[in-house]
């Protein structure tokens, strides 16, 4: 089995791996108000989801 001669070190572990990082997130516009607001979230000025009002005032 293979093992390794000498220590990778922090830069060479870094340089590796910089593509695997989280993507980020992609805002959509409230259909509502027009603020950007997360997918699947209700949203954050208008308390709206799906053309229902999930803030309690109903």
């Amino acid at each position: 089995m293979a093992v390794p001669k000498h220590k990778t070190s922090k830069s060479k572990k870094g340089k590796r791996r910089t593509h695997q990082k989280a993507a980020s997130p992609n805002p959509t516009t409230c259909p509502e108000c027009g603020e950007p607001r997360m997918p699947h979230h209700a949203c954050p000025s208008c308390g709206k989801y799906k053309g229902r009002s999930v803030d309690g005032e109903e």
